[in-house]
């Protein structure tokens, strides 16, 4: 589907302000890393949502006629008031749900009818920081962030060194043998950052990761999800924080009403 946005990348580096367009033409997404920029064949979007809605039983729709994409490489926010249904589009996005309607693909693949293993396997490919951390408590900050890699199989000699590395990247170096009741709101956050990362995602997901940090700190993670865009990550962060959006130029998913409206 042809974008509505397209060409609207240099005009935003050129400093002008972003235009709305409404969900249901498409957009496609901007702020994409040089990598993505360089490709010399359009790879398939991270995920496409095409006449997307959702709804709970008999009730009425709580997402609908959501189109657009999230291209590889590329850097958005997802906003709205409580209860827009941000978590539960990130919940569709990460195959958690199925949609009542309409068409979604995530790394090219249509998922309507898709295999339990094929499911895994695209799940693998996404990073998830959840509102709510998840870290087990019983174990250490060392083995909550290395645990995807245990699930995958892998012998801890083969990603020590990986885990330590990343530890001391998000500032927990000292803390890494700490249960995470000993950890601060903070600490915590970017433990689940960690682990997130670990995996080496194609996308990452973060739901409400500045919500339990202090601005100063908020800022420091919002630097983090940037130096990973920067390596080829696509990243998608659903947040009310209007100060952390304001300190970067990028894309802006708006829900409101059931209905996504698309900032570039």
């Amino acid at each position: 589907m042809k974008s509505q946005n397209a060409g609207h990348d240099d005009a935003r580096h050129e400093g002008r302000a972003r235009t709305p367009s409404a969900s249901s033409g498409g957009a496609s997404a901007t702020g994409r890393s040089d990598a993505a920029r360089s490709g010399t064949a359009r790879q398939a979007a991270v995920v496409h949502f095409e006449n997307v809605g959702l709804r709970y039983g008999m009730g009425p729709e709580v997402l609908r006629d959501l189109t657009f994409s999230i291209e590889p490489g590329s850097f958005q926010f997802l906003t709205g008031p409580s209860g827009a249904g941000k978590t539960t589009l990130m919940r569709l996005i990460l195959l958690a749900l199925k949609p009542t309607r309409g068409f979604i693909s995530v790394f090219g693949q249509d998922v309507s009818h898709i295999s339990g293993e094929a499911l895994t396997g695209l799940r693998r490919r996404m990073g998830v920081v959840f509102q709510d951390f998840r870290l087990l408590d019983h174990l250490t900050t060392y083995e909550n962030v290395a645990l995807p890699l245990r699930v995958q199989g892998r012998e801890e000699a083969t990603y020590r060194s990986e885990v330590v590395e990343l530890l001391r990247w998000v500032g927990l170096g000292e803390r890494m043998h700490v249960l995470p009741p000993v950890l601060s709101g903070g600490e915590k956050q970017r433990a689940a950052i960690a682990r997130a990362l670990i995996v080496r995602p194609e996308m990452l997901l973060a739901d409400e990761p500045t919500g339990n940090v202090d601005p100063g700190l908020g800022r420091r993670l919002l630097r983090l999800f940037i130096e990973l865009n920067r390596l080829g990550t696509s990243v998608l962060i659903a947040t009310h924080d209007l100060q952390l959006m304001d300190q970067v130029d990028a894309r802006r998913l708006v829900l409101g009403e059931g209905r996504l409206h698309i900032y570039d």
